[in-house]
């Protein structure tokens, strides 16, 4: 089996951004009503989303 080395960038790159987005919806949320509410809820979400989808296609492989 043939590997691949990855850089740090390659590595954390996707749960950097999750991070982010994940923060950015926790922030939104604490802060603002209304919209804020139900957008933070959905940033927050997508790492859940993102979990699930990387079991899924792991589990095809």
């Amino acid at each position: 089996m043939k590997t691949h080395r990855q850089s740090l960038i390659e590595v954390f790159a996707r749960p950097l951004v999750l991070f982010v987005v994940g923060l950015t919806g926790l922030v939104g949320a604490l802060l603002a009503d209304g919209l804020w509410d139900g957008l933070g809820a959905a940033l927050v979400g997508t790492a859940v989303v993102a979990i699930v989808w990387a079991r899924i296609r792991a589990s095809k492989a």
